[in-house]
């Protein structure tokens, strides 16, 4: 099992320098920017950017982030790590992206989500009282406008379009499109039955859990008539020379962001136990380059995933260590990975 895709995501976490100051948001998307750069001559196959609208991120607008990767970047394929398209348009969503494909010569991808921050929704004028319509129409509309074709549709949470046709066209004729899921069942099959590729986006306890997903997935796309494509899993990590530098480096700046938005959503501080057993054997994918290869290994061989991503910021963590995680990825973790998959 040596065909697995390897990619990098971010959300743009502001960072510290390396004196301990706080780099302005200016300076945040730069960085993100030379760190794909790095990850595209290093070889990693994929380089995603979140959509956030909150102060500890400094991307709103993956595309446009992605649009300048494009510019100085050759094969590294770019995405969104993830596009929430319940609060945006489904046209402008396909246009940005399809000139994004443009700029970067067809290696565009767009991962399409509902949202699990909601900022978003009142910011562009939504109501959270009709996030599952929300989200179920402007699917509905998307998968149609991928086959970039005229399109008739109406619904009752945007205007109706009566043989519209949009613009620009793909060189390839489709977009690459995921859905990005964190759990919902329902959204597995949403997925499926739109022959989208599904992305388990796990942050939290074994990754064996969700193998009864990715069943599903195939099942519900077998009776949809659909194409069940290779599986991705999209789960936080971090790389550094020893196991030791990468915990200590990340857990002061994860409690400060897990307690933060824990705090919106009821949930009790984190602690370092927690901590410490989502890296031993939960989905936090940190340490050195042989402890992170060993623990994706496994989880891609229970799983049988033909895509990791793995989201390499966390917090504030500083710049100088950020690249040296993008290299540790790049040059140890995938090679180590692809040999022991290999292996059996």
């Amino acid at each position: 099992m040596t065909g697995i895709e390897f990619g990098l995501d971010t959300f743009g976490d502001v960072p510290e320098d390396d004196r301990g100051g706080m780099l302005s948001y200016g300076a945040a998307i730069r960085q993100v920017v030379d760190e794909a750069v790095l990850a595209d001559q290093l070889g990693v196959d994929v380089f995603l950017v979140g959509e956030h609208h909150r102060p500890e991120y400094a991307i709103s607008t993956p595309e446009t982030v992605l649009a300048g990767i494009a510019t100085r970047t050759s094969r590294i394929r770019l995405g969104s790590g993830v596009t929430v398209l319940s609060s945006d348009d489904p046209v402008r969503v396909f246009q940005r992206f399809a000139t994004l494909d443009a700029l970067s010569n067809g290696r565009a991808e767009v991962i399409l989500g509902r949202g699990s921050f909601t900022e978003s929704f009142p910011l562009f004028g939504y109501d959270l009282r009709d996030y599952e319509v929300l989200f179920e129409e402007k699917i509905a509309l998307f998968a149609e406008l991928l086959n970039e074709t005229p399109v008739t549709w109406q619904g009752t949470t945007r205007a109706a379009l009566t043989d519209a046709d949009v613009f620009p066209k793909t060189d390839s004729g489709r977009l690459r499109t995921w859905v990005g899921v964190g759990g919902s069942p329902e959204s597995v099959v949403r997925t499926a039955r739109y022959g989208f590729e599904l992305m388990l986006a796990v942050i939290g306890g074994a990754p064996d859990r969700f193998a009864p997903y990715i069943d599903l997935y195939r099942r519900a796309a077998e009776q949809f008539g659909t194409t069940a494509h290779p599986v991705g899993l999209h789960s936080p990590g971090f790389v550094a020379d020893t196991d030791e530098e990468a915990k200590e480096t990340v857990w002061p700046r994860f409690k400060v962001m897990r307690d933060r938005i824990g705090s919106l959503r009821g949930w009790p501080p984190v602690t370092r136990l927690e901590y410490d057993r989502e890296v031993a054997g939960g989905s936090m994918y940190v340490g050195s380059p042989e402890t992170v290869a060993r623990r994706i290994a496994r989880a891609v061989r229970t799983l049988g995933v033909g895509r990791f991503d793995m989201i390499y910021t966390s917090g504030t963590v500083p710049v100088s260590a950020r690249l040296r995680a993008v290299e540790l990825y790049g040059t140890k973790v995938i090679p180590m990975v692809r040999e022991l998959l290999a292996e059996g």
